[in-house]
C-alpha cells in the first residue's frame, strides 16, 4: 500500500514538472489585405490548425484597411466563439472591417502610431452607404464589444463596475454623430491612436513585434511560434469566392445552358457552363459552406428543366420545380448553414446571396437574348455563325426538284392513301397526299401538283 501510494506521488509530480516545463505553442495568423473571401479562408484554416497544434494563444497579426462587412461578420463571430484566446497585433493600420476583427479580439495591442476606428460602411468610392448598412454596423461592433463583459474597478473608497470596452466609443467608430465627453465631438468618425486607445481601455498596451506581446506582456519566457502559411490554392479559392466573381459565373453556368439549348449537339456552350459549374461549387464545397446535397438539388434542377423541354408537352410542374431547385441549389451553397437549420446564418447574409442569384440569372437570360439577336449580323459576331444566303435564283433550292416532271402523269396508288402514303409512277416510288379523301391501294391516281416538296393526287376517275 505504502509502494503504491509513493508510486502515485512521484507520478503526479512528473506529470506537473512535464507540464510546468512544456513550450507553450503560440498561433499567428497575418492578416495583410483587403477583408473579404481570401482572409475568411486564412481565419478558418489557421484556427483549424491552431487547434491541431494544440496551441495556447492565437494571434492575428493586422494590417489592413477594411473590406467586406459580410467577410468581416463571419470572422468576428469565430474569434468571439474561439475556445483558444485570441490576441489582436495591430501593426499600423485596423480600420473599418478591420476595427471590428481587433475589437473581437480578447486582448488588442498596438504599435506605436498605429491606428483602430473609423468603421463607418462606405461603397466603392468612398462615400457612405445609406443608414440601414450604418445601422447593422453601429448594431454589430456595439455587440462585439459588449460580448467582453463588465469587470469591476476600485478607485479610491469607490467600487465600479464598468464596460472593459465601451460600447459607446465603438459604436462612436461607426457613427459621426455621436459625442463622447474627452473621446470624440460630433460630426467627426473615431479614430484612436495607439495611446488614445490604451487610454480608452481598447488597447492593453504598446508592442513592436510578437516577441513584445508574448515576453513582456503575456510573461511567456520561451515559446514555439507556428505561423500559418496560405498556399496558392486558398488565395484561388478566395477570388472565386468574390462576389462578383461568383455572379460572373453563374452567368456563364446560365447562359451556356441558354445557347446550348438552341444549338444542335453539344458544343462550346455547355463545355463553358460545365466549367463554370466547377468553378462556382468546388471553393463552396472546400470552404465547408456547400454541402454535397445542396450541389445535388443544382444538378436535378438541370435535369428536370431537360426533361420539360426535350420530353414533357408544354411546360409545367417539373419545369418550375426544376426553376426552383437550380435557384435553391445556388443560393444555399453560398450561405453557412446546416442541412436546414439556418440559425447561425444572419438574415442579411441569405438576403444577398438571392439577391445575388436572382439577379445574376436575369442579366444571363438578358445577355443571352442580345446577343443571340446579334450572331452573324455584325462585328465579330459575323465571325461566329454561317450568314450566307443561299439564293434560289443561284440554283440553290431546299427539296428536290424531279417530282415536278410527274405533274399530270398517271399511276398507281402503292399503299392505301389516309390520306397520306405512296404511290408509284414509271416504277418509281414517291411519297404523296390525296387531294379528296381516301384512296384504296391499288387504284389508279393522277399527279395533279408538286408543292413545298410534296406530291398530291387524285384518283383517275376524279
Amino acid at each position: 500500500m505504502r509502494k503504491t501510494l509513493v508510486t502515485l506521488l512521484l507520478f503526479s509530480l512528473f506529470v506537473v514538472w512535464g507540464h510546468a516545463n512544456t513550450v507553450p505553442t503560440v498561433y499567428q495568423i497575418d492578416i495583410r489585405k483587403e477583408i473579404g473571401a481570401t482572409t475568411w479562408i486564412y481565419l478558418k484554416k489557421g484556427f483549424a490548425e491552431a487547434a491541431k497544434a494544440d496551441a495556447r494563444v492565437i494571434i492575428i497579426r493586422l494590417n489592413t484597411y477594411g473590406g467586406e462587412v459580410v467577410y468581416a461578420d463571419s470572422m468576428r463571430t469565430r474569434i468571439l466563439n474561439s475556445k483558444i484566446p485570441v490576441i489582436a497585433f495591430i501593426d499600423n493600420n485596423a480600420a473599418s472591417a478591420g476595427a471590428l476583427i481587433a475589437i473581437a479580439c480578447k486582448k488588442i495591442y498596438m504599435r506605436a502610431g498605429a491606428s483602430l476606428g473609423a468603421a463607418t460602411v462606405v461603397d466603392q468610392t468612398g462615400g457612405q452607404m445609406p443608414d440601414k448598412y450604418q445601422s447593422y454596423m453601429r448594431a454589430t461592433i456595439r455587440s462585439t464589444a459588449e460580448a467582453h463583459g463588465k469587470e469591476t474597478v476600485i478607485s479610491g473608497k469607490d467600487t465600479l463596475i464598468q464596460w472593459r470596452r465601451d460600447p459607446r466609443i465603438a459604436e462612436a467608430m461607426v457613427d459621426n454623430r455621436i459625442a463622447i465627453p474627452n473621446v470624440v465631438d460630433a460630426g467627426r468618425t473615431l479614430t484612436f491612436t495607439t495611446d488614445e486607445a490604451i487610454k480608452n481601455h481598447y488597447c492593453e498596451g504598446k508592442a513592436e513585434s510578437i516577441d513584445d506581446i508574448l515576453v513582456k506582456n503575456l510573461g511567456m519566457a520561451k515559446y514555439n511560434l507556428q505561423l500559418f502559411r496560405p498556399s496558392i490554392l486558398y488565395d484561388l479559392i478566395g477570388l472565386l469566392n468574390n462576389p462578383f466573381v461568383r455572379a460572373l459565373l453563374i452567368m456563364i453556368i446560365i447562359a451556356g445552358i441558354y445557347f446550348e439549348l438552341h444549338t444542335p449537339g453539344l458544343g462550346i456552350p455547355i463545355i463553358a457552363a460545365i466549367i463554370a459549374a466547377a468553378l462556382y461549387f468546388a471553393p463552396l464545397y472546400l470552404g465547408g459552406s456547400a454541402a454535397t446535397w445542396e450541389i445535388m438539388l443544382f444538378f436535378i434542377g438541370l435535369v428536370l428543366l431537360a426533361l420539360e423541354i426535350f420530353v414533357i408537352p408544354g411546360f409545367g410542374l417539373a419545369g418550375i420545380s426544376g426553376i426552383i431547385l437550380i435557384i435553391g441549389g445556388l443560393t444555399l451553397s453560398m450561405i453557412d448553414n446546416t442541412n436546414f437549420d439556418f440559425s447561425r446564418v444572419p438574415g442579411g447574409e441569405i438576403a444577398i446571396a438571392l439577391f445575388t442569384v436572382l439577379i445574376s440569372i436575369a442579366v444571363a437570360f438578358g445577355l443571352s437574348i442580345y446577343f443571340s439577336n446579334k450572331i452573324g449580323k455584325k462585328g465579330i459576331f459575323r465571325r461566329v455563325a454561317l450568314d450566307t444566303e443561299q439564293e434560289i435564283a443561284q440554283g440553290f433550292v431546299g427539296v428536290p426538284t424531279e417530282p415536278q416532271q410527274i405533274v399530270g402523269k398517271i399511276g398507281v396508288a402503292a399503299t392505301v392513301l389516309r390520306p397520306s402514303g405512296k404511290v408509284m409512277v414509271e416504277s418509281n416510288f414517291y411519297d404523296a397526299v390525296s387531294e379528296h379523301g381516301f384512296i384504296e391501294q391499288g387504284t389508279p391516281i393522277k399527279v395533279t401538283r408538286y408543292e413545298t416538296g410534296q406530291v398530291y393526287v387524285i384518283t383517275s376517275e376524279e
